[in-house]
C-alpha cells in the first residue's frame, strides 16, 4: 500500500513546475540511440526515448518509469527489514519511512541517473544479504543486477569494491571459496561488456568526464558530504541508520556491510563525489535498523523493573514510584517514531516535491537545497525569449541562423520547443552534444545565449545583446538573465572554432 501511494502522489505532481534541465537533456540524447555517450552510459537516454514512445512527448510521460522507480524501492526497503529479521512493524516503518525521504521523492518525482539507480542498488544489496547468509545462488543475481547498472553508471562499481573490501577486512571470508561467488562476477562482467568496450574504445570518456566533475564541484561536495549524509534520509532515519550499523556489525556474517558503508565514503570523499553516491547503502542502513526501531516500540528486550537480583524491599520502593517514572508504553513510543516520521515526511514533501507554487519559490529554503525544483522552472519561457530574438532577425539572416548554448539543459529546451516557435538548429559543446558537431558552413548568424559574450565577441566579426533571458517568475536560477547575443560572420571556419566550444561539467 505504501508503494502504490507513494506511486500515486509522485505522478499526481509529476506535471507542475516542468522539465528539469537532465530530463530535457537525456530526451534529446534519446533522439540519437547509443551505446554509450560521453557524460553518461545509454540507460537513462533509453527511458526518455522509450518513455516518450510509450505515453506521449511531456513532463509526465518521462516522469512514469521514475515513479514506478521509487516504487520499487520502497517495496525492497521492506524486503531488507524482513530479511534482517524486522517483524510487520518494520517493514511498515522501513517503507513509511523510505518512500517520505527527500533522496526518494527526487529520484521518483524527476527523470534522472539516480532514478534508476536506487532501486538497482538496493536489489543488489539485499541479495547481498541472502547471499552472505548462506544461500551462494544469490551471487548470480548480485551479478546481474550489478551488469544492469553498469549501463545506468558505473557507480555499482564503488557498491562492489566496498562490500569486498569489508569481506576481506573482517569477513565472512568463507564467500570467497564459493565458485558461485566468482560465476556472479563472471554474469557482471559478460553483462557489462559492451559497455566496457565502449568506454575502452572512445578514450575511457567516463573517467573523463569523473576528473572534470571532481574539478568543478569537488571542493563543495566534501563540505556538503556530512551534512547531507544525514539530510537524504531525514534526521529521524539518521538515528535508524545508526542502529543498523550495529545490528549489521553484530551479526559476523553482515559485518561487511556495516564496513562497506565507511569503506564507500572515504572513496567518495577522495574523489570529490556527491553524497548521494552511497545513497544505497543509507537506504541499508535504514533498514537494518527498522528491526531495532520495531523491538523499542514493542518494549522487547527492555531490563526495566527486573525483580531477580534486587531486594524486595528496593523492587516495592521502586514500584510506588513508577507511575510518574515510566517510560512511555507501547503506544506511545508507536506514536512517538510515528509522529517524527510524519513531520519529517512533511518536510521531505514540501523540500523534494513541486509543492511550492514557482511564483513563491525565491528566498525560500525550497529554492536554496533542492537544485532539481529550482532548475525545473522557467524552460517554456527560456525558448519563448530566444524565439523572440530570432523572429525579429531579417529574413536574410534567419535564412542562415543557427542556435548556440552554453549547456545540454539549454540545448535541450530549445530543441523540445524548436517546433512551436520555429526555431533554427541548436548546437552546443558541452559535453556529448560537442560530437555532434559544428554548424553547417552555411551559417553565418548564431543566436547565442551565454554567460561570456565577450568570449564570443573574439570569435565573430560582430555580437549585439538582444534580449535576456526571464523565467517569468523572479527565480534566480542557472539561466536567469542571461544575455542572448546576435553574432555574425564567425572569423573562422566553424570545424576550426569548434575544439573552442568544447567543454565537460
Amino acid at each position: 500500500m505504501t508503494a502504490l501511494a507513494t506511486l500515486a502522489a509522485l505522478l499526481a505532481v509529476s506535471p507542475r513546475y516542468g522539465y528539469h534541465r537532465d530530463e530535457l537533456y537525456f530526451r534529446l540524447l534519446g533522439e540519437h540511440p547509443a551505446l554509450g555517450y560521453f557524460d553518461t552510459p545509454p540507460l537513462t537516454p533509453m527511458i526518455a526515448r522509450v518513455s516518450i514512445g510509450l505515453f506521449g512527448d511531456g513532463v509526465t510521460a518521462l516522469r512514469v518509469l521514475p515513479a514506478l522507480s521509487a516504487a520499487l524501492v520502497v517495496v525492497l526497503t521492506a524486503l531488507l527489514a524482513r530479511e534482517l529479521g524486522g517483524g510487520r512493524t518494520a517493514r511498515i516503518v522501513a517503507a513509511a519511512g523510505v518512500a517520505a525521504t527527500t533522496l526518494v521523492l527526487v529520484a521518483g518525482h524527476t527523470l534522472l541517473t539516480l532514478s534508476a539507480d536506487l532501486p538497482l542498488w538496493v536489489a543488489a544489496i539485499l541479495f547481498c544479504v541472502r547471499a552472505l547468509r548462506g544461500d551462494g545462488r544469490w551471487w548470480l543475481a548480485v551479478g546481474a543486477v550489478a551488469g544492469v547498472a553498469t549501463y545506468n553508471r558505473q557507480l555499482v562499481v564503488l557498491l562492489l569494491v566496498a562490500v569486498g573490501v569489508g569481506v576481506l577486512a573482517v569477513g565472512p571470508r568463507d564467500v570467497l571459496r564459493d565458485r558461485r561467488l566468482w560465476l556472479g562476477v563472471l554474469v557482471a562482467l559478460v553483462l557489462a561488456a559492451p559497455n566496457l568496450v565502449y568506454q575502452a574504445t572512445h578514450g575511457w570518456p567516463q573517467l573523463q568526464m569523473a576528473a572534470a566533475l571532481e574539478a568543478d564541484d569537488g571542493a563543495e561536495n566534501r563540505v556538503m558530504f556530512v551534512p547531507l549524509q544525514i539530510l537524504l534520509l531525514g534526521p529521524v532515519q539518521a538515528v535508524l541508520q545508526v542502529a543498523g550499523f550495529v545490528r549489521l556489525w553484530r551479526e559476523p556474517r553482515l559485518r561487511c556491510l556495516a564496513l562497506a558503508y565507511p569503506v564507500a565514503c572515504a572513496l567518495v570523499l577522495y574523489s570529490g563525489g556527491r553524497a548521494d553516491y552511497v545513497a544505497g547503502l543509507l537506504v541499508l542502513l535504514f533498514a537494518a535498523g527498522c528491526g531495532p526501531a520495531e523491538r523499542w516500540m514493542s518494549g522487547a528486550g527492555r531490563t526495566a523493573e527486573r525483580a531477580a537480583g534486587r531486594p524486595a524491599e528496593e523492587t516495592a520502593e521502586r514500584a510506588a514510584g513508577r507511575a510518574t517514572e515510566r517510560p512511555p508504553g507501547r503506544a506511545g513510543r508507536r506514536a512517538l517514531l510515528g509522529g517524527f516520521l510524519a513531520a519529517g515526511a512533511l518536510v521531505s514533501a514540501v523540500v523534494a516535491l513541486p509543492v511550492v507554487p514557482p511564483a513563491s519559490l525565491e528566498g525560500t529554503p525550497v529554492a536554496a537545497l533542492n537544485e532539481v525544483a529550482r532548475e525545473s522552472v522557467g524552460w517554456p519561457e527560456f525558448a519563448a525569449r530566444v524565439a523572440a530574438v530570432v523572429r525579429d532577425l531579417p529574413p536574410a539572416d534567419r535564412a542562415r541562423a543557427v542556435l548556440l548554448t552554453e549547456n545540454y539543459g539549454e540545448a535541450g529546451a530549445l530543441t523540445r520547443y524548436a517546433r512551436r516557435y520555429g526555431l533554427p538548429a541548436v548546437y552546443s559543446g558541452h559535453n556529448e552534444l560537442y560530437r555532434y558537431g559544428p554548424p553547417p558552413t552555411s551559417a553565418r548568424v548564431a543566436v547565442v545565449v551565454t554567460d561570456d559574450p565577450a568570449g564570443y565577441a573574439r570569435s565573430f566579426a560582430s555580437c549585439e545583446r538582444r534580449g535576456r533571458i526571464d523565467n517569468g517568475v523572479g527565480l534566480s536560477n542557472e539561466e536567469q538573465h542571461l544575455p542572448i547575443l546576435v553574432c555574425r560572420d564567425p572569423v573562422a571556419p566553424w570545424d576550426r572554432l569548434w575544439p573552442q566550444a568544447r567543454h565537460y561539467s
